[in-house]
């Protein structure tokens, strides 16, 4: 299946130029290129053409207008995107971006006759080693290259592949026939309802973490750490999903050229989905912040609890300290020092005192 050997071609300079002036890293080159392709299909009619996706078929089909082309690659390197970038005409500014994904925000650009989509996967995972008793978002990046007779998509990262949402389209060949557009409606959507899953996982943790901060005594001295880090998954998730919201309306509102009329009205559901799923995690982030507030609020009134206990135990204490400290100071001439009776009474005066102390701060709810 692999035809990445046979689209070798000198790199695009311009990419080159300006992944350095940029002051990237460089990008260590993908040995094996047949892992690097994990799918490439020829569509007719919204039909898979049989056999290898070879570079002839690819060029007998984009010739004759009828079909496209879907290539689904991962962890490409520059090498690769540049022979891509060579066959299909892809904008050097496009490519670059593709190829540092991890360092763009989601986002839509149209050059000329290609529309370039950066969009961020999300998943919701157990941690390893977890700080919190909570789960953590993982992010992956995935680059849509969309023509008039191509799709290119380039994924980074662990969370969820295509090759699943690839087998559903082709099972529906009206849709597929569409073109390109259908296969960025459907990339949108199945990534749409990975957020909005996180988001129903993430209400569960929300919900844990705010019965453990108002459930009585038994709340954990941990539970300001996990408030934190839940409040910065919820914000590794607001910087995954806000800024696809003015893309998804350019694409459900204005007419674009290279998205099929009939794909735009399904583009108007993603956006819908895409705004619950935006005001969701707004109403995360208030409520954990109101969360936060709320148990610094009995972490400072349980210290000042303490504080009154250990101030109420000082002061009966003092009692004794008091008397003893009088009558240790060794005069001659001091009261009921010849009294028979004297040290048994000091004893009970010292014990009613701090009886009458314990009984009051006991009823003031000091002890």
């Amino acid at each position: 299946m692999s035809m990445l050997p046979h689209l070798r071609t000198p790199h695009l300079r311009p990419v080159r130029r300006l992944a350095r002036s940029a002051g990237a890293p460089p990008v260590v080159p993908v040995r094996d290129r047949d892992a690097t392709l994990i799918d490439c299909g020829v569509y007719v009619d919204g039909v898979r053409r049989p056999g290898r996706c070879q570079p002839s078929v690819i060029d007998e089909v984009r010739g004759s207008g009828d079909g496209f082309v879907w290539l689904g690659l991962r962890d490409p390197d520059e090498a690769e995107l540049a022979e891509l970038a060579e066959r299909f005409g892809l904008h050097p500014l496009a490519v670059e971006d593709a190829i540092y994904a991890a360092h763009q925000r989601p986002k839509l650009d149209r050059y000329e006759d290609t529309l370039f989509a950066v969009l961020k996967t999300v998943r919701y995972v157990h941690p390893e080693t977890p700080a919190a008793d909570v789960e953590v978002v993982e992010t992956g990046e995935i680059s849509v290259f969309a023509g008039r007779d191509f799709v290119i998509t380039v994924r980074r990262g662990e969370p969820r592949g295509l090759q699943g949402l690839r087998r559903s389209l082709e099972q529906d060949p009206e849709r597929l026939a569409l073109g390109p557009s259908a296969v960025l409606h459907a990339i949108m959507d199945r990534i749409v309802d990975d957020y909005v899953g996180v988001a129903n996982s993430m209400q569960l943790d929300v919900d844990a973490v705010e019965t453990a901060v108002f459930g009585g005594p038994g709340r954990s001295r941990r539970d300001a750490e996990r408030i934190y880090v839940l409040k910065r998954e919820v914000l590794e998730l607001r910087r995954s999903v806000a800024p696809l919201q003015a893309p998804l309306r350019t694409l459900s509102e204005r007419p674009v050229r290279l998205v099929h009329p009939e794909i735009r009205e399904y583009f108007r559901d993603v956006e819908d989905h895409l705004a619950r799923v935006t005001e969701q995690i707004g109403s995360f982030d208030e409520l954990l912040t109101t969360i936060i507030q709320a148990n610094l609020a009995q972490v400072t009134v349980e210290q000042n609890e303490d504080m009154r206990r250990i101030s109420a135990w000082v002061a009966i204490l003092a009692i004794p300290t008091a008397v003893a400290g009088i009558y240790g100071m060794n005069f001659t001439e001091m009261p009921e020092l010849s009294w028979r009776y004297g040290y048994p009474a000091t004893l009970l005066l010292i014990a009613f005192i701090c009886l009458v102390l314990y009984r009051g701060f006991r009823r003031n709810g000091w002890l």
